[in-house]
């Protein structure tokens, strides 16, 4: 998934484009329903590009309903 422009917040706010995300979250919401697959990640998002786990959070959930979700906290 792409859903970032640049590292570093500036103008524009954080890298993070949570329109990008949604879009790659619905893609993954298909294919993982298709597949009756549970979905493990990250707090996607988070990192460099910025994003705030509480907006991503929502559309984990909108995107992903009734799929096993698991959200890995890395080490830092």
């Amino acid at each position: 998934m792409v859903a970032q422009h640049g590292i570093r917040s500036g103008v524009e706010g954080p890298p993070i484009r949570y329109d990008a995300l949604l879009k790659c979250l619905k893609e993954l919401g298909l294919y993982a329903h298709q597949l009756q697959a549970n979905v493990h990640m990250p707090r996607i998002g988070c990192g460099l590009a910025g994003g705030k786990w509480e907006k991503v959070e929502l559309l984990i959930a909108e995107t992903l309903p009734g799929t096993q979700v698991f959200v890995y906290d890395l080490p830092r």
